[in-house]
Parts: structure tokens; sequence; C-alpha cells
């Protein structure tokens, strides 16, 4: 959207279904992978979710709140679901569980 700030070095792979907040500030030298939503919670005042140099963000991931902080030189995994700060030099994934039962 516009708004947003990003630095140089951006890679889309697969640049199909990306959604980038007005808030989002974008470092140098990330990638972002298909599917993927940055955006808000809500609307506030200084709503900006920051995001540092050289993060990979995997496929379909959603980071949403206001007031995040993810630092430089950071990996989520895809298909993760981000709503917290993550530290710089970090690897992130969202822990998921399948259930397979017989229908009654």
């Amino acid at each position: 959207m516009p708004g947003a700030e990003i630095g140089i070095g951006l890679s889309l792979g697969h640049p199909i279904a990306i959604v980038v907040s007005r808030a989002a500030r974008i470092g140098k030298n990330c990638s972002i992978r298909q599917c993927t939503t940055i955006g808000l919670s809500h609307e506030t005042d200084a709503p900006f979710i920051h995001i540092g140099d050289n993060v990979s963000i995997g496929a379909h991931t959603c980071i949403m709140g206001t007031h995040l902080t993810i630092g430089d030189n950071v990996t989520i995994g895809a298909a993760s679901f981000v709503n917290k700060d993550i530290p710089s030099d970090m690897t992130y994934i969202t822990r998921k569980e399948s259930t397979l039962r017989p229908k009654s």
C-alpha cells in the first residue's frame, strides 16, 4: 500500500497474494514469499511494523499487530503467525499439530 517504506534489495518469490500494510517499515535485502500478509491488528496513532534488514519471510505467513519489531537477520518459517516481537538473529516458526479422527 502507499505509505509503506521498503529498503533496497527486496525479493518477492512468486509475487502472488502478498499484502503489505501502509504501516510496514521493511529493511534492506528482505525476501517475502507468496500469500503473505503484513498488516495491522487495529488502527493506532503510531502503528508501525518494523522489519529489519536481511529478513526472510516464508510463504503463507501472517504478520499482524501494532508496534511490532522484527530484528535483523531473522528467518520466519512458512505458514507462521507472528503477533509479537522477534529479536535479531533468530529463526521463528509456528508449531502446528494435525489431528486425524474417524467420523462418528
